[in-house]
């Protein structure tokens, strides 16, 4: 259950929040001028590449990872195909993953290692591996780690990630792969890296951007703005008893739906179902006009509100990117919620640059699946 009246209460939030997520959804912007910084301390915008890569291989563990991939691939389109390499292992922990690259890699390919630990023994190992086969190798992760040291010996160029003050307290909690602050501390750099050899666009006056688009939305969503006026406190609540249905529409929203599936299953333990518009509309139809619906509950109007648990109904949530030219499903979707009782949610950013609204979408809900995990003690 949640706990609607905690959401109006700042200090009790920040009380529940024993793994700093709160304060990495507010430093977000921060940590993308950090990360900034360090990329171009490491030289990457000095880099002068031979032209651009045939295939760009994405390694690292956990939802950060996993989301800086399908990110960098949706902005990157086609021209030079972006594959995340997914791990294998008998457990989650460093020293159980393995990485292996693919085996028509070589000279022309580009790897990227993003990872908020640095320890995990398969990563340096796969530095190495890229190195004899020619590939050229970027790393961003904690300085001073093995992996570090491994890029180094690999000839690859090594970015630190950006990490804040409090983060080398020894009282500070595990870092968690969904939060905000990790997954922008890594994504930055790599941003500023593809700008460089031609597979994006992402110079530093758009970072600068989503650093400023960034704080303003941890400004209307920070803890002291009330639910009312606040739009990430306002989801969560909407979200409180329900199945997240998450449709997206535009390049820019695919990806911070998906990011916000996984952050929901991660923060707070909630299953979430993401697809894109239109497709969404044929794939979730029946699950809308099924059980889940809240028009399949005739007699939830006569339940004890006191003794009996809410239904558990679905809840589309529409992520939409501005339409181009005029052409979208949104009309479509909400009919198709409305005509099976089912509550619809919208976010669409204030107009910007591409990787500002991007920014804007990730920004609030990540804002929304914090509060979601305090308030219901997640």
């Amino acid at each position: 259950m949640l706990d609607e009246s905690l959401l109006d209460t700042p200090e009790a939030l920040a009380e529940a929040d024993h793994r700093a997520l709160l304060r990495g959804a507010a430093e977000a912007g921060a940590r993308v001028r950090t990360a900034a910084r360090h990329a171009t301390e490491a030289g990457v915008h000095d880099l002068k590449p031979d032209g651009r890569p045939r295939a760009v291989l994405i390694a690292g563990p956990g939802a950060a990872a996993a989301g800086a991939a399908d990110l960098l691939g949706t902005l990157a389109g086609p021209g030079s195909p972006v594959t995340r390499l997914a791990p294998t292992g008998v457990a989650p922990a460093a020293g159980a993953l393995r990485w292996e690259l693919p085996g028509w890699a070589g000279s022309v390919d580009l790897l990227l290692i993003a990872t908020p630990d640095g320890t995990e023994p398969s990563l340096s190992l796969l530095a190495d591996q890229a190195y004899r086969r020619g590939c050229s190798v970027v790393a961003v992760a904690p300085a001073r780690t093995p992996l570090a040291e491994a890029v180094e010996g690999a000839h690859g160029l090594f970015v630190p990630m950006a990490t804040a003050p409090y983060d080398d307290q020894d009282e500070q909690p595990p870092l968690t792969a969904s939060a905000p602050g990790i997954f922008w501390a890594l994504l930055t750099p790599l941003l500023a890296l593809l700008d460089r050899v031609g597979l994006l666009t992402a110079p530093p006056d758009a970072i600068e951007k989503v650093a400023d688009r960034l704080d303003h939305i941890a400004e209307r969503c920070g803890p002291a703005i009330a639910t009312y006026s606040n739009p990430a406190k306002t989801l969560a609540a909407e979200l409180a008893d329900a199945l997240p249905v998450i449709w997206t529409e535009g390049i820019s929203a695919g990806p911070a739906g998906r990011r916000f599936s996984a952050a929901l299953a991660e923060l707070a333990g909630r299953p979430a179902l993401v697809a894109e518009l239109p497709e969404a509309l044929s794939a979730h139809n029946a699950l809308l006009a099924g059980p889940l619906a809240a028009s399949a509950d005739p007699d939830d109007f006569f339940r004890d509100r006191v003794e009996e648990p809410p239904a558990f109904h679905a809840r589309v949530v529409l992520l939409r990117d501005r339409p181009i030219g005029g052409l979208t499903a949104a009309p479509s979707a909400r009919d198709l919620a409305l005509s099976h009782d089912t509550a619809i949610s919208e976010l669409e950013p204030e107009p910007g640059g591409e990787l500002e609204t991007l920014a804007e979408l990730i920004a609030i809900t990540d804002f929304a699946a914090v509060y979601l995990a305090l308030a219901s003690g997640a």
